[in-house]
């Protein structure tokens, strides 16, 4: 069984935009795919006239293991869907915000279960835990 989760439509993997937000929202929806950014000045193939690129992939195991392989690579990055996320304009202070955002984020944060209807109000509850961030980790 694969660590990290499938990709919301294989088929669309490498069709989505470059420029996406990064990091961020806390909670995710999906995962439109996996991707390995490439840095020529550290050492990638210079494919791009000098300009930083990347590969995409459908399972996160393969970008790791390319990562791995190929230098000049950056750790694999998931571009995620969040349909709803939270907003955290100042420390401590979060907003539901109820739109779609594609972003990037490191692979990790997809150890955090899959945001579900309850995810997001019980985060922000009065009657959350102390470390709000163990609803996010599946731990409350």
């Amino acid at each position: 069984m694969a660590e990290y989760p499938k990709v919301k439509a294989p088929d669309l993997v490498g069709t989505y935009p470059a420029l996406a937000k990064s990091g961020g929202g806390y909670v995710w929806d999906a995962v439109l795919e996996y991707r390995v950014w490439c840095h020529p000045e550290r050492g990638a193939p210079d494919i791009e006239d000098g300009n930083d690129y990347y590969y995409t992939f459908e399972e996160c195991e393969d970008a790791v293991k390319f990562s791995e392989e190929n230098p000049g690579t950056e750790t694999p990055l998931a571009l995620i869907e969040q349909n709803e996320y939270i907003d955290e304009p100042e420390d401590g202070g979060y907003t539901h915000i109820k739109e779609k955002r594609i972003t990037e984020w490191p692979i990790e944060f997809l150890k955090r279960p899959k945001r579900t209807e309850n995810t997001i109000p019980d985060f922000l509850s009065p009657d959350a835990p102390t470390n709000r961030l163990e609803i996010l980790r599946g731990q409350a």
